[in-house]
């Protein structure tokens, strides 16, 4: 050990899952960071989808990803961010490859959400990652690497900072 470095003994602090980012845009890739979102049934106010047809809606009102992901692909050395792939919310310190349709989030003091389904990543995608692989966050060929979208329960706001639990989905049998 060096002068001044930490001792092997010490402890990292417990990560705490939070909202890292909330994002919003008028349509399309990427969304820009905002101090704080209303959350409805219908999505975040202020929020539009370009394609309505894959995107939005009440099983899809809200779309999620994790930071430790984008971190992740950012290291493969794709220009990835919070925002980029067109999530709502930007989560961190949650093991990302657990989290499946069915499980539910509390976040905040107010809202609810379920998760309902994986994403199916769009060519749109495809300027954020290294010779255009969007399909890098798709769940069929890389489980655990995809968004998520969820509808709301329980509507409200969601700010950065803002406490995650995770209630998992019972398993049947």
């Amino acid at each position: 050990m060096t002068a001044g470095s930490a001792p092997d003994t010490e402890m990292a602090q417990p990560v705490i899952p939070q909202v890292h980012q909330v994002s919003l845009s008028d349509g399309g890739v990427p969304k820009s960071a905002v101090l704080s979102a209303q959350v409805t049934r219908d999505g975040l106010v202020g929020d539009r989808q370009r394609n309505r047809k894959y995107h939005g809606g009440p099983d899809r009102a809200v779309c999620l990803f994790s930071l430790e992901v984008i971190d992740a692909l950012r290291a493969e050395g794709h220009s990835i961010g919070p925002g980029s792939s067109g999530e709502n919310l930007t989560l961190a310190g949650l093991d990302w490859s657990l989290i499946r349709p069915g499980d539910r989030l509390r976040i905040g003091e107010q809202v609810r959400l379920e998760m309902t389904s994986y994403t199916t990543p769009c060519r749109y995608n495809a300027q954020w990652f290294k010779d255009g692989d969007y399909e890098r966050i798709a769940q069929e060929t890389h489980p655990g690497w995809s968004r998520l979208y969820a509808r709301v329960l329980h509507e409200g706001t969601v700010r950065p900072g803002d406490r995650v639990v995770v209630e998992r989905m019972k398993q049947v049998g």
